[in-house]
């Protein structure tokens, strides 16, 4: 089941407020969705994700098949019982994952054929196997398995022709898992995937020819796969408003903050990176005034929080005041530095919950500014903040 309305428009832009309806909940876009491979979101407790405002999240096709495993996972009658989520769950085709097995894989118009990280067995994945474990995943939003166009091939950057052929396999696998789906009399909501390389004409033709199947929601795929950011903002600029405005949009893989603000200006009601949990792991931070690399030997002896604005658990503590509103029971600088200095793990579930809690923080605001007819004012504030610098 899905249910998309469209509840406001920004007039400056192609940005867009609504809601949207799943199996498991309702979710309010433009929206964020954290990353949760392997049926988890790296170092966040499924309590922290609600309190933080997490409407939907992600599995992945690929890994949960690797393990635990469809027999295990049939027995909790699919993922959201499995990782005690009872929410929205979005699963990805596992098609990026099996691309980025390189040589280890061999991709044929039936599918693909590649050997297991895991133990090496030989596996084959096609829209129909696809399709057959999201089934039994049981989650909300289902995504067609394509093939991920890469931005290089064997050491070329792919040409027209390379990107057409990848594209149009795509296409038939796109029927392929749509057939299935019916089949299967899977009840959840499949999404096509626009592909097409960096290549406008063939980012159109893809786009039209899914928009004539009828998917209950579009994504845009093959960005964030090693091309100039330029190029990535040209596709963004270019593909998600043409797409149909009664059905909900998402890009995917995408991005830093201001890609993301970007994004929703382009008319992307949906997202998702493993930017802010991977980044944070790494001691990276995103903060209203810039990036903050928590290693950096000046925050040794700072007593401020990461962000002074920031009233998620590592910024503010359980009283959720913001440092600048007299706020005093977060997590200083210094101590998250000496953690991670240390290798203790608490560091990174620290300030893994602030980065999430940032990027969920930032659509409730964007959200909040499309309400109010101030997305204009609110995307340049935006900018102006994050050029400041920490």
């Amino acid at each position: 089941m899905l249910q998309f309305e469209l509840l406001t428009t920004d007039p400056a832009s192609h940005a867009r407020r609504g809601q949207l309806t799943l199996n498991h909940g309702v979710v309010q876009t433009p929206i964020f969705m954290p990353v949760g491979t392997y049926g988890t979101v790296k170092g966040v407790m499924p309590r922290s994700l609600h309190d933080m405002g997490a409407q939907i999240i992600l599995g992945n096709t690929f890994h949960l098949w690797m393990r635990p495993g469809l027999d295990i996972m049939k027995t909790f009658g699919g993922l959201h019982a499995f990782e005690k989520w009872d929410k929205p769950i979005l699963t990805d085709s596992g098609g990026f994952q099996v691309w980025s097995l390189g040589a280890m894989r061999k991709i044929t118009e039936e599918g693909v054929t590649f050997a297991s990280p895991v133990n090496g067995d030989k596996l084959f994945m096609s829209p129909e196997v696809s399709m057959q474990i999201q089934t039994v995943l049981n989650s909300d939003i289902v995504m067609q398995l394509d093939e991920c166009t890469p931005y290089e091939t064997k050491g070329h950057l792919t040409t027209e022709r390379e990107a057409r052929t990848s594209m149009e396999m795509s296409l038939r696998w796109a029927v392929r898992s749509k057939n299935e789906m019916e089949r299967l009399q899977n009840p959840n909501a499949l999404f096509g995937i626009v592909q097409g390389g960096m290549y406008l004409n063939l980012r159109e033709e893809s786009l039209q020819q899914l928009v004539e199947m009828d998917f209950p929601g579009y994504a845009v795929g093959g960005v964030s796969v090693g091309e100039p950011k330029e190029e990535m903002l040209g596709i963004m600029a270019h593909t998600p408003h043409r797409l149909p405005a009664h059905k909900p949009r998402y890009l995917m893989g995408v991005g830093t903050p201001e890609d993301l603000v970007e994004g929703v200006a382009c008319g992307v009601d949906m997202f998702d990176c493993v930017m802010p949990t991977r980044n944070a792991r790494n001691g990276t931070l995103f903060t209203r005034y810039g990036d903050l690399k928590i290693r950096n030997a000046r925050h040794k002896t700072d007593h401020q929080p990461l962000d002074t604005s920031c009233t998620c658990y590592a910024c503010a503590g359980s009283s959720g005041v913001a440092w600048e509103q007299g706020g005093r029971e977060g997590f200083s600088r210094a101590y998250l530095h000496h953690l991670d200095r240390c290798g203790e793990m608490l560091g990174p579930m620290l300030t893994t919950v602030h980065n999430l809690h940032y990027y969920l923080n930032l659509m409730r605001e964007v959200r909040e500014a499309l309400d109010v007819g101030q997305f204009a004012a609110f995307r340049a504030r935006f900018k102006a903040e994050r050029a400041r610098g920490v």
